[in-house]
This record gives C-alpha cells, structure tokens and sequence, in this order.
C-alpha cells in the first residue's frame, strides 16, 4: 500500500537568485554552502543562479526558509558567514515566529567597522527587554553574550544621552586564590577582577577617550563594596558575575537604583565560587522578584554560545556534570575545590 503520508514523499523545488545574491549565499570557497548541506537533511544543489532543493517534503520546505532569510539577510548588507547559517537553521529549526534576518540584522553599537548586534533569538530578546524594562536579569553559561550585549546597550545609552554615567561592577570573589596573597596595592589586587569589564569598553569606545571618561566619573568600574551606602541616579548600571554575590549583597546593590536608571545583572548559576556552601544571591532573587512589574529575566542558554562552536558542546557537558555531581550532594564549585584541598592532604 502506498504511503499516505505527504511528508515522507520525496520532493523537489528551485529557487531562481539574482545573480548579485549567489556570491554572498555560497560564501567563500563554498562555506556556507557546506554548512547548509551539512546541517540541512536536504540536498541543494547550485547552478548557475538556480538553486534546487530535493528531499521529504518537510526537509525541503526548512531548507526553502532558511535559503530566503540568507537571502533577505545578504540584502540588508550583511556578510553571510558560517556562524549566520547556523544561528538562521537553528532559529528556523525551533520553531519561532522570528524572522532570522531581522534578529541577526539588529545594530546595537558600530565602532571603527565592527558592529556588534544579538547574533541568537534570545539574545535579541534580551537587548529588546533591555529596552523595555528597568532591571533585566541575563542568566545563562559563559560565551551567550550577556555581559558583552548589556555593555554594549551602556554605551548607546550613555552615547543616545539616556544616561549621564555608565557603572560597571563585580563581586571580588575568589576562584582558588586569596586577595590578601596577591601582590600590590588593594587596586592592584582588584584590577584582574574587573579587567574583562575594561576589555569590553575597548571594544567599543575609542581608548584615548577611556581614561578621562573615567577619570570624570561618566564611566566608573568598580568591585561591588564599593556601592554600598550609594543611590545611582540617571546611570547605567551593570552587575557582572553575579552568581558569586549573597543574598544580602544582592539586596544591596538592587537597592541602589536611583530615578533615570536602569539596572542589568549578569551571571551564571552553574558558576557559583561562593564559600562554604553559601547560596548565591543570583538564585535567590530570582525566586525574591519573579513576576514584579518592570522586572524581566532573560534565560540564555548552551545554544546562545557565540563562541567557538566547541564551547557550546563543553557547556553541555559540564552541565551534566555539575547535575550528576549535585546528585551526589557535592555542592557548590567552592566545596568542591575544599572538598579536593582535603583529600590532596590526607594523602599527603
């Protein structure tokens, strides 16, 4: 009996491209090409400006999708690259309304012709709540974007005269070591704390402008102490590394928020480096706060990762892990760490 199912029948279109799209769309050598047949359960093939797509009836209609916004993307200027087929295919693959060339067509900032723009759907519904809300939590694993995307929405907004300063801060919380081992003055021992947050701010402002902007207190990057006993009016302001404050920290710094402000705090719950098993502010307010008004929390997550792709698979990984760890009532990563010290010297 013949199968009913039109899905499972073999099918075949063609997509006819105007001769300037077929360069942008195959890419350099072919790449993106490759990464298309790659991903994609459909076979594609090029000739000429003809494009021709066979497979399940469900396979082709993804590939027709994901070859019209690759197309729509190359004609708002942007450069096709393999990293924008993936994001493209994995957007498409999820489901969503989103149109793949509006999410990753989005310019947040623009410096000496680099320009910086959510490169996932969920990173673009965290700029976009940004702009909506007053305090945006961003939670997800290393490599989403989260502390790059809230600095680059700082600088716009101090550029665009939304805000008069931008302030930049961080939990001093030790991975391993003591502050009080490391060579220096306090400054000294702080500075490696908060060096990725000045690395960011290179990347999209002019360096010669950094120092007297901070030295005139329109930027100001400091380790999270320093807010205590402070209210923040008409400022930017962005909590980095959050995970690693405690409740009452977080309470503190919250409270800060002064009128014309807006507040964004960055971290990861996975990476939590707080001593003898305490719990990290970050979970707690996010069981505190949920659902208040003017407060959004966006999730990224291991498919947000635009670093290398290899980063994505190593946060997954750890992530099941950590899981079967905490399964086995290890705790935190600072336990573990103690936890490791202890039988190292029992050895001993």
């Amino acid at each position: 009996m013949a199968d009913q199912n039109p899905a499972a029948r073999t099918v075949r279109s063609s997509i006819e491209l105007a001769p300037e799209s077929v360069f942008g769309l195959l890419g350099s050598a072919d790449q993106n090409l490759r990464e298309l047949e790659k991903l994609l359960d459909a076979d594609i093939h090029v000739r000429g400006n003809a494009v021709t797509i066979t497979g399940m009836a469900a396979d082709v209609a993804l590939a027709e999708r994901v070859l019209q916004q690759l197309v729509a993307l190359s004609q708002r200027s942007r450069a096709l690259t393999p990293e924008a087929v993936r994001h493209t295919v994995s957007m498409l693959t999820d489901g969503g309304s989103d149109s793949p060339a509006e999410v990753l067509s989005l310019d947040i900032l623009s410096r000496r012709g680099k320009t910086i723009r959510p490169k996932t759907l969920n990173q673009k519904r965290y700029v976009d709540a940004i702009d909506a809300n007053t305090i945006v939590f961003g939670i997800g694993p290393a490599g989403t974007g989260k502390t790059y995307l809230a600095m680059a929405k700082a600088v716009q907004a101090l550029q665009a005269k939304q805000v008069t300063r931008i302030i930049l801060t961080r939990p001093a919380v030790e991975a391993g070591e003591r502050l009080g081992f490391l060579p220096g003055t306090l400054t000294d021992k702080i500075d490696p704390y908060l060096r990725p947050l000045y690395d960011a701010l290179h990347d999209m402002m002019d360096p010669e402008a950094i120092p007297k902007l901070l030295s005139a207190g329109v930027i100001e990057v400091a380790p999270l102490a320093f807010m205590r006993g402070r209210s923040l009016n008409d400022s930017f302001i962005i909590l980095d590394e959050a995970q690693n404050t405690t409740p009452e920290q977080m309470k503190m710094f919250l409270t800060r928020l002064g009128f014309g402000s807006k507040i964004v705090v960055t971290g990861d719950v996975t990476q939590v480096d707080l001593p003898n098993g305490q719990r990290s502010g970050l979970q707690v307010v996010t069981e505190i706060l949920d659902g208040i008004d003017d407060i959004h929390f966006s999730e990224l997550t291991s498919k947000d990762v635009v670093r290398h792709r290899l980063v994505s698979n190593i946060v997954d990984a750890y992530g099941r892990f950590e899981a079967e760890v905490d399964r086995n009532g290890l705790g935190n990563r600072a336990q573990r760490r103690s936890n490791m010290r202890g039988r190292g010297s029992n050895r001993a």
